[in-house]
């Protein structure tokens, strides 16, 4: 099985390094894809000489800050076209551990998509502020109601993929760009039948650098929600990014 793991990043200099070394040093085969958005703190030539010693490591730099989901069908089509059988997405700054990989990966041996969750039976967040916790109580429970989710952290973005149900979902068709990304591929992968199983994880919240969670990102979201819940049956699934 070929195991890819996409890594989005923009801003994350001080993480970064540490999180590809730990996710290349698991005992797994895996292969770390890390998509940069032109980070101005350095982060894109970090990668770049750390990839001149790890064949393992595949950069990808994009012109500017381009949003969470179109970094995440980046690097979910990078790795397809480089024949993955699993795919993992997970964030850059520490909040996932990769020592959870090996079990997501197993967990996706019976399911078709397995999600890192703080909100089934062992998971959490750690060093989380109230704010941040309730808030993401508070949008989980707004996707889930208003769409009849399956999932119980329908906003998590560790993640493990089987490539044919990435293959059997038009990605370029995903109109979420930010995270809401994240609800909107849920989505539609529960409405294709396709079975979602949920890993216990501890959600470490980030140490170094600065969230990347806006009062913009959190209006998008609940535009998505509302956009989905409320598309007419023949809608397509095309149109302008939110």
């Amino acid at each position: 099985m070929k195991v890819f793991v996409i890594i989005p990043t923009y801003n994350e200099k001080e993480n970064i390094g540490g999180l590809v070394k730990r996710v290349l040093a698991l005992p797994v085969s895996a292969q770390a894809v890390v998509v940069d958005d032109n980070s101005p703190d350095g982060t894109g030539a970090l990668l770049d000489s750390l990839a001149a010693a790890e064949p393992r490591l595949h950069v990808l730099h994009r012109p500017g800050k381009l949003g969470l989901g179109t970094a995440h069908v980046a690097g979910l089509c990078y790795a397809l076209g480089k024949g993955a059988d699993l795919l993992v997405t997970m964030d850059a700054d520490l909040s996932h551990d990769p020592v959870y990989i090996p079990a997501l990966l197993e967990a996706a041996a019976g399911c078709d998509l397995a999600i890192g969750s703080r909100y089934t039976a062992g998971g959490g967040a750690v060093n989380s502020p109230l704010l941040r916790r309730a808030l993401s109580r508070g949008a989980n429970m707004f996707a889930k109601t208003m769409l009849g989710l399956k999932a119980g952290d329908c906003t998590a973005g560790f993640r493990c993929y089987r490539a044919a149900v990435l293959r059997a979902l038009n990605l370029d068709a995903i109109v979420a760009d930010g995270y809401s990304f994240l609800i909107e591929i849920l989505s539609a992968i529960e409405a294709r039948g396709f079975t979602v199983g949920e890993v216990p994880i501890k959600f470490m919240d980030r140490e170094l650098g600065a969230s990347k969670i806006s009062r913009k990102e959190i209006s998008k979201a609940i535009y998505t929600v509302l956009r989905l819940a409320f598309r007419p049956a023949s809608a397509s699934e095309g149109g302008k990014r939110a």
